[in-house]
């Protein structure tokens, strides 16, 4: 038993829903494409999960955030799929795959074909079991990746308002977390093992701000330690968080956001892996060329850094599954993926948005007791990283496109003296024009060029179009 396609996207997360719309906008024709999800729904956005979907009152439900609305284009709710001729597998795993047949074998003994494979498998929540803690499985102790676990979420924290939580990780699923919690009425213990939230991304000084307004919303902070054990009433229910560092801590329920791990289990011995994920090329190519990998589960060239890097986020997720799929259907026309690395968050009040690398030294703008304030990175003097809250559109476009450009930066503290307008000046300077290719030779110019620099590739171009002309012609008569 089994069945054949030309595409299949194995994974129905967000990748999954923004590739499929990619497909219809380039002519798939029906019957042609396969979705293979272990989940029983259509591809959503995942970000909801942790924000709209945990909120007491007019909270978000399906089918209203399913893709691809994170992006304001057309939601792709199931009855989309069907009259654009898409098979959706819901509720399927895939137990093996052969990529040498081009073949996947699901749990049910069923086997799907491709020609071209797109993996957007994701990554999975790591567990406290993988770090020596058990009690994973007590009905209070809650993960958030899929909208099972949200599901599960709420009905837990309805069953504990006015109680208490603990969060363990402070990075986004606790930070986002906490916020749903404390709109919950919930009181909120933070732990991780950190001097300071969202560690891999912000700077203390930074940390400093969002975790001083947390802290006026009644969150507590303990930082430095890790929990170390649960204590259990005879239900199985936790009562009580044990840290590392000696402290004892009620609660009623137990939310766990520890970190992911890209799942690539079924390619493993198959694919290149690199940096945790799947090895691919500037067109999300792997090492098997009929296979594509693309989101959390893709490591793939960040032209701007000139290294391989994987990024957990759902703006990479989108932008990577729609270039693999435009990399796939129109090879010639397609360049390399051209991302700029980017990361934002809502919580309560506030917006933020980071783009680039956190990495040299750091110069901060703004007043942090206002509601705008930023930083800049700046690297071997140029450069490579910013952060905004509070900004406006116009201010979080100009970031981005100055952390593109790449400017040099002589004196730091003239930066941080200019502030957002440093990046607002220069924004306005044109981006790079890309290389444009000269008739169908390896001869690549740059804009813009003098006449008769132009006109020298043509002549050269031409002749060197000429040669291969005429040997060609000898090859034959040989």
């Amino acid at each position: 038993m089994g069945r054949a396609f030309v595409y299949v996207i194995l994974g129905g997360g967000v990748a999954a829903g923004y590739a499929a719309l990619e497909f219809t906008k380039r002519g798939v024709s029906h019957g042609e494409l396969c979705i293979i999800s272990e989940e029983p729904v259509a591809p959503y956005e995942r970000p909801a999960l942790s924000k709209g979907f945990l909120l007491p009152e007019s909270p978000a439900r399906l089918p209203s955030f399913h893709t691809c609305v994170g992006a304001n284009e057309e939601r792709l709710n199931p009855k989309w799929y069907k009259e654009h001729g898409i098979e959706l597998v819901l509720g399927t795993r895939v137990k093996s795959a052969d990529v040498r047949r081009k073949t996947l074998l699901t749990a049910t003994g069923e086997t799907i074909s491709y020609k071209i494979l797109i993996i957007a498998t994701g990554a999975r929540a790591l567990k406290l079991e993988e770090f020596g803690v058990s009690g994973s499985e007590a009905e209070n102790v809650c993960y958030l990746r899929d909208l099972a676990d949200a599901n599960s979420l709420v009905k837990v924290m309805q069953s504990c308002a006015g109680g208490n939580a603990v969060v363990i990780g402070g990075g986004y699923i606790g930070m986002e977390c906490t916020a749903s919690l404390v709109i919950n009425k919930i009181n909120v213990t933070m732990v991780f093992p950190e001097a300071h939230c969202m560690a891999r991304l912000f700077t203390p000084k930074i940390a400093s701000y969002y975790e001083d307004y947390y802290q006026s919303k009644g969150v507590k902070f303990i930082k430095g330690t890790v929990l170390s054990s649960f204590e259990f009433d005879s239900s199985g229910k936790v009562t009580a968080v044990n840290l590392r560092d000696g402290s004892r801590l009620p609660a009623d329920m137990v939310l766990v956001g520890i970190g992911i791990r890209p799942n690539t289990s079924l390619f493993e011995g198959q694919l290149t892996l690199e940096k945790g994920g799947i090895k691919v090329n500037g067109k999300l190519q792997t090492s098997n060329n009929s296979v594509y990998a693309v989101g959390d589960v893709a490591a793939f060239p960040v032209k701007l850094f000139g290294e391989t890097r994987r990024l957990e986020h759902v703006d990479s997720a989108r932008k990577s599954a729609k270039h693999a799929v435009a990399a796939i259907l129109e090879p010639e026309k397609t360049g390399e993926f051209d991302y700029l690395p980017f990361f934002y968050s809502r919580v309560f009040a506030f917006s933020w948005q980071s783009f680039g690398d956190n990495a040299g030294e750091v110069v901060h703008f703004g007043d942090s007791s206002g509601s705008t304030f930023g930083a800049y990175w700046i690297s071997k003097g140029h450069l490579v990283g910013s952060f905004l809250e509070g900004g406006t559109k116009e201010e979080y476009e100009a970031i981005a496109n100055a952390t593109r450009l790449q400017p040099a930066v002589e004196d730091l503290a003239e930066v941080g003296r200019q502030g957002l307008n440093f990046a607002l000046t220069v924004s306005k300077r044109p981006l790079p024009t890309p290389p444009i290719e000269v008739s169908r030779s390896s001869l690549v110019v740059e804009k813009p060029v003098y006449a008769w620099h132009a006109t020298a590739g043509v002549v050269l171009a031409a002749s060197v179009a000429g040669f291969a002309y005429w040997y060609g012609r000898r090859r034959r008569r040989w």
